[in-house]
């Protein structure tokens, strides 16, 4: 696999070699979390808003 397909986690930067990975898709980029990073995709979105552009937006109040 090429470097521009690895797969990594979009907070820490592990690869699917190192940690399994779940899939996720945001304003049709394919982008990918661990498990152990996914809380922070979940309830502290902001944090990540360097590496998800336009996710600064969704709030937690549904």
């Amino acid at each position: 696999m090429n470097e521009e397909n690895k797969k990594v986690c979009l907070n820490c930067e592990r690869t699917d070699e190192v940690i399994p990975l779940l899939h996720l898709t945001f304003k049709n980029e394919t982008k990918y979390i661990c498990p152990q990073c996914l809380p922070t995709l979940i309830h502290k979105i902001h944090l990540l808003a360097d590496k998800l552009p336009g996710a600064e937006m969704i709030s937690s109040d549904h």
